[in-house]
């Protein structure tokens, strides 16, 4: 008897929430407890982890930091100074309050920098992969399925469409010629290598095709960059690097 009256009293003075599907949620944040312990590192008895008065399910379901009372979103916060923001670490899953996850001397932000995968102790490169938007006119970069950054193209003219599908890169040249009489600086070819990324091309009297181009279709049929984009992008990817044309 005593004992049952004492699990009562517990019972209503530390209420447990559990869902339909028996997932445990202490605090009734709408976050389990798994999850704020093991993703977020928030507070699982703590609705409010950082008492901004806002629940870590309405700060994570709007993009901002349920760490900080500051109202910031993920992407501008660092919560343990590693080079990466807390948005990149739940998108990699690793550890939000311990910068080298897989503790193998190395920052997480280091190692993200160089492409190797911050949850491995061995020296594992990431894969990466490029997609090309023709209706939005877009290049997107990943890095282990992981969006890192886009920037604005022009691909193929509707007479000249740049074609869809999966490729890979299988040349790379800092400046190459074309057959119609253009300079394609940062040269990384597909396919058959017909076609390609490149800069803005550069006529032999050094004139630009100007930035104006980028958003509408108007190459020959490859995937211009701009200016600076084109180079990133040229030092990023590696020979054999997927591209997945849409």
């Amino acid at each position: 008897m005593k004992y049952s009256i004492f699990i009562l009293l517990f019972l209503f003075t530390f209420p447990v929430f559990v869902t339909a599907n028996n997932i445990i949620d202490a605090d009734g944040d709408g976050v389990s407890d798994a999850d704020e312990i093991n993703i977020y590192k928030t507070d699982p008895n703590l609705a409010d982890s950082d008492s901004d008065g806002y629940s870590d399910w309405l700060e994570l379901n709007n993009g901002f930091s349920p760490l900080t009372k500051e109202n910031l979103k993920l992407e501008d916060v660092d919560t343990d100074k590693d080079g990466l923001s807390d948005r990149m670490e739940l998108k990699f899953g690793t550890d939000l309050k311990n910068p080298d996850t897989d503790g193998d001397g190395y920052k997480d932000g280091e190692e993200i920098k160089f492409y190797f995968d911050p949850l491995n102790k061995e020296a594992v490169k990431l894969p990466k992969r490029l997609e090309v938007s023709l209706g939005g006119q877009m290049v997107y970069y990943f890095l282990d399925g992981v969006r890192m950054g886009s920037f604005k193209i022009s691909s193929g003219k509707a007479s000249m469409p740049t074609p869809k599908g999966h490729f890979k890169i299988i040349n790379k040249a800092k400046k190459v010629w074309s057959d119609y009489g253009l300079w394609m600086p940062y040269w990384m070819g597909m396919g058959t290598g017909k076609f390609g990324f490149h800069e803005l091309p550069i006529w032999p009297n050094g004139y630009r095709e100007g930035e104006n181009h980028l958003g509408i279709p108007v190459s020959h049929g490859c995937v211009r960059l701009g200016v600076g984009s084109a180079k990133f992008l040229y030092d990023w990817a590696e020979v054999s690097t997927p591209v997945f044309i849409y």
